[in-house]
């Protein structure tokens, strides 16, 4: 029996249909991973949280990401059982373990631990919702996976609109976030699976390797690492440095912080309708043209953006308006190349293996740029993480190379 004919969604849950929901669901689910993250300004004036307790409310879900993917790629969860039903596992516990933070002291461990489990949830949802997309791929899947990838993004960016705004009490945030995953985890049932689904292989633990082994799939993998690398660390400590930045150009900083919430916004949501356009231009002109198009931009806007700390507003705001459009609109392509590349039946395990590697990765990018800004200023602290984005062109171009890029975008490569 495949994944597709065991709890099959009824016939009119068509294409058009199935992916709105399932990009609603991305949403209201992916929420959970930035909720907590969203309140931190608030219990830091309540509760007295320290800097590292802080900073665990995000890189403990992180960790649990990481945990998460390699579990389920050695297991094979995201091509051994039906998707949907994954995905409404994952939504519920983690709902319940979002919630769980009601319920204890803020200050204590009980939260970093609540959101671990909630990072392992994770898994089931982000890499296993690129799965679900990927089955309904006819010459569109750049498109289809940036609008995942999209929502994400601007999961991401909603903290910091939220702190803008500010006035919102903190439990209602974290109450309406778990309620959304628990919507999500009923209404993935509707979504219908398309004709791409492989049948559910056997198990075999070994498999997780074939991301390594096969050459194409490590290029690809190798320059989704090379994006990450830069990615959240950039979304970490943009907000602080345009802190930094404005008030040294004179603006009161009381605004600053204003302002460099709202940039921080922007430049990240700006990202996710890049997403949306990159994937439908790579489906056009082909992926590993757009991913190294995006990474070079990127790159130099990492080199650029720390020298101009304390330059006029507008021009560092253009600057990183730029960057953030362009540091993660490639991010789509580089697992719509792994779906490609891979065999049907692996694909879910290889997008999770994609994943577990590049978020582990960031857990050294994103304290790396904030020892080197304390250390030696933000222009070298920025100006290290283009070094993923050179790494990834290279690795980008070198698979354009091979003949196996002809699966890449119908053969636009």
């Amino acid at each position: 029996m495949t994944a597709q004919s065991a709890g099959a969604a009824p016939p009119l849950a068509g294409k058009a249909r199935s992916l709105t929901l399932l990009a609603l669901t991305e949403v209201l689910a992916l929420g959970l991973w930035f909720s907590a993250t969203a309140v931190v300004p608030e219990l830091e004036a309540d509760v007295g949280l320290s800097a590292f307790q802080a900073s665990l409310f995000t890189s403990a879900v992180q960790a649990g990401f990481v945990a998460g993917t390699l579990g389920s790629a050695l297991l094979g969860l995201a091509d051994r059982i039906d998707p949907r039903r994954l995905f409404a596992a994952s939504a519920l516990i983690a709902a319940l373990a979002n919630a769980g933070i009601l319920l204890v002291d803020p200050a204590t461990a009980a939260v970093p631990a609540l959101r671990f489990v909630t990072g392992i949830c994770m898994a089931g949802i982000y890499p296993v919702g690129m799965r679900i997309a990927a089955t309904w791929a006819r010459g569109d899947l750049g498109l289809l996976v940036g609008l995942l990838v999209g929502a994400l993004t601007l999961g991401s960016a909603s903290p910091h609109l939220i702190n803008a705004i500010g006035g919102i009490e903190w439990r209602w945030v974290i109450g309406a976030a778990s309620a959304g995953a628990v919507v999500a985890a009923v209404a993935i049932s509707g979504a219908g699976l398309g004709p791409a689904m492989g049948k559910a292989p056997p198990f075999r633990p070994a498999a997780a390797l074939i991301a390594w082994r096969d050459p194409a799939l490590r290029l690809a993998n190798i320059g989704y690492l090379g994006h990450m690398w830069e990615l959240y660390a950039m979304w970490s400590w943009l907000a602080l440095f345009l802190v930094s930045s404005f008030t040294a150009a004179g603006v009161q900083a009381a605004d600053a912080s204003g302002w460099a919430r709202l940039v921080t916004f922007a430049a990240m949501a700006l990202g996710g309708l890049g997403c949306v356009a990159a994937g439908a231009i790579a489906d056009r002109i082909g992926r590993t043209a757009v991913t190294a198009g995006a990474m070079a931009i990127s790159g130099g806007c990492a080199l650029l953006i720390g020298f101009l700390h304390g330059a006029p507003p507008a021009l560092v705001i253009a600057v990183c308006l730029v960057w953030g459009i362009t540091i993660v609109a490639d991010s789509a392509q580089f697992s719509a190349s792994v779906a490609e590349l891979s065999d049907r039946t692996l694909t879910g395990t290889m997008l999770t293996i994609q994943t577990s590697a590049g978020f582990l990765l960031t857990l050294f990018s994103i304290h790396l740029v904030g020892w080197l800004a304390d250390s030696f200023g933000w222009a070298n602290a920025f100006a290290v993480l283009a070094a993923g984005p050179a790494v990834g062109v290279w690795a980008m171009l070198r698979l354009r190379g091979r003949p196996e890029s002809m699966r890449l975008a119908a053969g636009r490569r």
